[in-house]
């Protein structure tokens, strides 16, 4: 199979995850799962920590307000969002955009680990501290694992890529000085 075709089986299994505690809420509320966009060989990729209501209600990753902070700050060092890939840990979105569940984390987590791996970015960019925790566990990092603040812009090197934690874009609409 090429990218796009096993990109498309994540699809078609996160559509079918009807073991997972947020299928029903989905199915409830006529949302979308997120499983993520752009472009299949980006050498950049984003992760953030879960859809929120305008994300599940189009399919589409950062399409809301912060989706908005990430494309100026993508502008600003001339990137466009067609070049990076941009997704989630949690594929569905959590009832009242509370944070993700520790089970929700492990049973979304693998449709990453097969993004990743389909992938192959050299850089991958976490946005929020779910995300970051989850990346820097899974490729080695843990001994180096640290509240985001103090990680916040730091570079790390896995084995694959390079791994760069960033504040979520959410923390940059209640404080400017975030972004």
């Amino acid at each position: 199979m090429n990218k796009s075709d096993e990109l498309k089986k994540i699809h078609a299994d996160v559509v079918a995850l009807k073991d997972s505690p947020l299928y029903s809420y989905r199915i409830e509320n006529k949302y979308l799962p997120v499983i993520g966009e752009g472009s299949i060989d980006a050498q950049i990729m984003f992760v953030g920590e879960a859809p929120g209501r305008n994300e599940a209600e189009t399919g589409r990753p950062f399409c809301g307000r912060s989706g908005k902070v990430l494309d100026s700050l993508l502008a600003s060092i001339n990137l466009k969002r067609e070049e990076v890939y941009i997704t989630s840990i949690i594929k569905d979105r959590p009832q009242k955009n509370r944070d993700p569940l520790p089970e929700e984390i492990a049973l979304y987590a693998p449709f990453l680990d097969r993004q990743i791996e389909i992938i192959k970015p050299k850089a991958v960019v976490t946005l929020g501290r779910f995300a970051m925790e989850y990346v820097m566990r899974r490729y080695g990092l843990e001994s180096e694992l640290a509240p985001i603040s103090a990680l916040h812009g730091q570079t790390f090197q896995t084995s694959n890529f390079k791994l760069i934690p960033l504040y979520h874009p959410a923390a940059a609409i209640c404080n400017q000085k975030l972004k």
